[in-house]
Parts: C-alpha cells; structure tokens; sequence
C-alpha cells in the first residue's frame, strides 16, 4: 500500500456511512461515460456530456449498458447512483478500489465486485476493481481506468450474431463476468511460460536474480489466490439464481463460469506447489554448487598436506642433516613429492571423488 493511499483511508476514518471518497489509485482524473443500446434489431454507442443524460436512455426500449470509467470525479458516480436509487453503502463500495470481491442482492438490482486481471508488457500482471449494477434494463459497469477485457462482449453486440442481441439485461450481466473470468486463463498461460523460463534457468545457471523471480512470482500467485476463491462464492450465488433479475435459463450459463472458477483454482494451487518446487531446486543448486566448490578446496587442501609435511622436515635449519651433502637431495624431494601427488589423485578417483 503507497502512502497516498494510506492518507485517503485515514481521511475516512470517523465520517459518517455512505460518505463517498476514492480510495485506490488514480489512473485518471475523468470520469467518462459511454453508453451503449441496443435490441434485436437496433445498436448504438453514445457518449453522454453527463449522468443528467442517463435517464433518457433508459426511456427507450432495450438494454442499456452504461460503462463508467474513471472514479476521480465522485459527483458522478453519486449521479448515477441517485438515478438507480443505489444505496450510499454500494456506492462507498465502488469508489473503494481494495475490495474483496463479493455479490450482494438488494432485490432492485444485483451488486457484484471483481478484479480484472491483465497482463501489461515490461509490468508483468495489472490489477483493476470492476463493479457492477445489475437492474431490470440495464447493467452499469465501474472501472478505474480506460482499457478492459470486454471488447468480445462488444463485437458480439455489434455483428447482432448469437444470444446476446435477443436477451436481457442479465445475459449482458453474464457475458461481461464471463470475459473477465476467461481472461485469467490467459493470465495463466502467460505464469505457464514464466515458470518454464524459470525451470530452464535454474538447471542451466541458477543466479539470485532468480530467486528474485521466484519471489515476485509467489507474490503474484497470492494475489490471485484471494481474488479467485471469494469468486467461487460470488459465482455460486449467481448460479443458485435466487434474485428475480436473473432469469432462470440464465442460470447454466453461470454454472459454466462457476466450473471455470473451480478450474483456476486448481490452476493456483499447481501454479504455487511449483513456485515452491523452484525455490527448493534453487537451494539445492546453490547448496550442490557450492559443495562442489567445497570438495575442489578439499581435494587440494589434502594433497598440499604431505607436501607441506616435507617442505616443513626440509625447511629446519639443523647444521647436520644427510640429504644436505647429496647432490640430488633436491630432485629427489621433488621427486617425492610428486609421487605422493599422483598417488592421491589416483585414489581420489578410485573413490570417485574426482
């Protein structure tokens, strides 16, 4: 957590329920609006100047879906809220970018909140909040910045191909959950290919830049274990189909999303057993590595023995000593010498220690 947002969250503390402050990251200092409408015969996209505009889209016969991008500007966001009658609560919930993803059933409309995961060149995997509003004819979508998962969603909508142009509001509730949920999968192919890359590295040259790898690694899994797992729950509740929002042919639409969700979760698990698996083959490298260094040092320390124990006899200052006076006393120390450095290096590699 940054500074800035520890401010703003100090700056909440003791005002009243329902008061509307940012807390997160600023990516933006607008907040947009795009609304796009349609039916089984007609599409369009419109970029409304404000919220006061809103209520004039809803007028006409169809599913509205209004994307808000951008939370700086709070006044909006308790525009729209005034104009759905959201409660103060759900609206402190979207402007609060740090939640845990959850689904809540006000009985007028459904509130739902997740992350979209992404993974952005040279920054590895990028996190944002969405939150959505589901009401009878429409769907309103928070994000914090421009860019999202949702272009598929946008050319279904537009090339008037499949289920989605001749359903409701709540199809559109599904498809937009379903994008964000399939979009892990590629969040997860992209950890596939870290993990091979790193395996690669850590049998040809483990190196503690590694190990910092790993690390990073292991952070991000974490992170995306505790957005999954309360998604299980939050995709359950949908798929029991409890609200009257959601139509019952619905329904196997989010047991499909719901068996995704089961199948990243198994995807986290095995991801982190082999984030964990690296870290112990990297310690074992360097513990390898370093025993071979260790053995080297030793092999030598040991042949250096014998040789110092002559040169040690030879190098006493003792006026009467036999080889003194032999023209090849020297040679033959020498000589010596070398054959006790053969010897040992020929048991060294019997006992194949070299």
């Amino acid at each position: 957590m940054t500074e800035r947002e520890s401010s703003q969250i100090s700056k909440k503390a003791g005002l009243p329920p329902g008061t509307l402050i940012h807390i997160g990251n600023f990516h933006t200092d607008r907040t947009d609006i795009s609304i796009t409408r349609y039916d089984e015969e007609d599409y369009g996209e419109y970029s409304p100047a404000s919220a006061d505009e809103i209520p004039g889209f809803l007028e006409r016969p169809g599913v509205a879906w209004i994307n808000i991008t951008g939370l700086a500007q709070t006044e909006i966001i308790a525009k729209v809220g005034s104009i759905f009658g959201v409660h103060p609560l759900i609206l402190e919930d979207i402007l609060n970018t740090r939640q845990r993803p959850k689904m809540e059933d006000y009985g007028s409309y459904i509130f739902v909140v997740m992350n979209m995961l992404s993974v952005e060149p040279g920054e590895g995997i990028v996190s944002e909040q969405v939150s959505f509003l589901l009401t009878p004819q429409a769907v309103i979508s928070f994000q914090e910045q421009p860019g999202d998962v949702f272009d598929s969603v946008r050319k279904r909508l537009q090339s008037k191909k499949g289920r989605i142009r001749q359903s409701g509001a709540d199809y559109l509730f599904y498809a937009l959950i379903d994008s964000i949920v399939d979009n892990y999968f590629v969040v997860f192919e992209w950890i596939g290919e870290v993990i091979e890359e790193i395996e690669d590295e850590l049998v040809e040259h483990p190196t503690p830049e590694i190990l910092k790898t790993i690390y990073a690694l292991k952070r991000d899994l974490i992170y995306i274990r505790k957005v999954i797992y309360p998604l299980r729950e939050v995709v359950a509740q949908l798929h029991r189909g409890e609200s009257d929002l959601l139509d019952p042919s619905i329904l196997v639409y989010f047991r499909d999303v719901y068996d995704h969700v089961i199948l990243l979760s198994d995807y986290v698990e095995t991801s982190r057993d082999m984030a964990a698996g690296m870290l112990d083959i990297y310690l074992s490298s360097v513990s390898n590595r370093m025993n071979e260094v260790m053995k080297v040092l030793t092999i030598i320390a040991t042949i250096f023995i014998p040789l110092t124990f002559i040169a040690g006899i030879y190098g006493m200052n003792f006026e009467y000593m036999p080889e003194l006076g032999w023209r090849l006393g020297y040679p033959g120390a020498l000589g010596i010498m070398a054959v006790i450095v053969v010897i040992m290096l020929m048991y060294f590699h019997r006992k194949e220690w070299i």
